[in-house]
């Protein structure tokens, strides 16, 4: 088998299940197994998968095990040559992973491979490709001087921003939204570290395949959809938890010193100091009208009363999104993409072309009764139901 695709979820129906119908569709063609792992969920997350994906593997723990164990049962299950380890928060394009394993294939001593992320609006993800947090490049992190100094290689190392987003090259450390590697080393790493903190868990075992003289690589050649708001708030717990984090890298991997605790402490300092500053986040205003880009006209019909608001109907045979924008620069408008007419990755492509802070997007499913999205990756995601 090519590929295990394993999935840890709790408590994201919604989105658990449009990225198991986006990871369908992208390995169609290849020797792959779907292997979802569920935390326990409050929700019906577990009944979902079981009436509408019937032949996907299930596992269904019995308390919250966290990220690092829940993925290391998975992938105890998993027969695949590489495994994939993605958020359900997440949606692929029908060639994501055809693109990332020929890649694969050509290199050797091969460790860990990231790809394109960018959140519900189309903005790129930073995370998706980093350094080693060395204490002085977790105070350029904390301290926020990397968003200062972008062009400094001295202040930006933390999101390895001498490596340009559309460009294919060697990192040291992913993200555990989306981490691709031979099945063989993950287990040879004994998968991710159980008493790992939140957020370290990912640039430990991005760490410890570098320390194996393995080679991680960021890939630009194809975007995923994530939507991070499901998963991270940048308040003063995220903070505590990331300080935490560093913490456990240090104990573990470094020599603790009274500079790293000194460097994680200002940096806490300068951050707390600048949400003195920052104020209330504006609130959103409400869409002046929808875009439902599709085919279906008698949906259109429905959707006004369903929204509560204008709906334009924007026939996906008849035009194309990328060349309409003009019609509503400047507005407040959501648009609506209909997955019944439009791939994933064309939704993915549009989201991340258009990237106007006047609009937002929505996805619907294909053979759902939802549409879902986020508007920011700082706030949970929206599902409106349609009955």
């Amino acid at each position: 088998m090519q590929l295990s695709v394993i999935i840890l979820n709790y408590n994201v129906r919604y989105f658990l299940e449009q990225c198991v119908l986006s990871v369908q569709g992208a390995t169609a063609m290849l020797d792959a197994e779907i292997i979802v792992i569920d935390n326990n969920s409050e929700d019906d997350s577990c009944l979902m998968m079981q009436n509408r994906f019937p032949s996907v593997k299930l596992i269904q723990n019995k308390e919250n095990f966290g990220f690092p164990k829940g993925n290391n049962i998975g992938v105890k299950e998993a027969k695949g040559k590489y495994i994939c380890i993605l958020n359900p928060d997440t949606v692929v394009a029908h060639d994501t992973f055809t693109k990332i394993l020929a890649f694969a294939e050509e290199k050797e001593e091969l460790g860990i491979i990231g790809c394109k992320l960018i959140d519900g609006t189309g903005k790129f993800l930073p995370e998706s490709k980093r350094g080693i947090p060395t204490p002085w490049i977790a105070f350029t992190k904390v301290a926020g001087l990397y968003k200062v100094f972008p062009k400094s290689k001295f202040f930006n190392q933390y999101y390895a921003q001498d490596l340009d987003e559309n460009e294919t090259g060697k990192v040291e450390v992913l993200v555990g939204a989306f981490m691709l590697m031979e099945r063989e080393l993950y287990l040879d790493l004994n998968g991710f570290d159980e008493n790992c903190f939140m957020y370290a868990d990912d640039i430990d075992i991005s760490y410890r395949a570098l320390q194996k003289q393995k080679s991680n690589y960021y890939f630009h050649d194809t975007t995923v959809l994530h939507y991070k708001g499901e998963s991270t708030v940048k308040d003063e717990k995220y903070m505590k938890h990331f300080q935490e984090a560093m913490n456990f890298l240090y104990q573990k991997h470094f020599q603790k010193s009274f500079f790293f605790s000194a460097f994680i402490q200002i940096g806490i300092w300068f951050f707390a100091f600048a949400k003195m500053f920052q104020g209330k986040p504006k609130r959103k205003l409400a869409p002046e009208k929808y875009i439902f880009y599709s085919s279906n006209s008698i949906l259109s019909e429905k959707l006004p009363a369903i929204l509560k608001n204008k709906v334009e109907f924007l026939d996906f045979k008849k035009e194309k999104m990328v060349n309409s924008c003009h019609v509503f620069k400047g507005k407040k408008v959501e648009i609506i993409l209909d997955n019944q007419y439009v791939s994933f990755k064309k939704c993915i492509k549009i989201i991340e072309t258009i990237k106007d802070k006047n609009v937002t997007f929505k996805i619907f499913p294909k053979n759902t009764n939802f549409i879902i999205g986020s508007n920011s990756r700082n706030d949970r995601g929206q599902i409106l139901k349609i009955e």
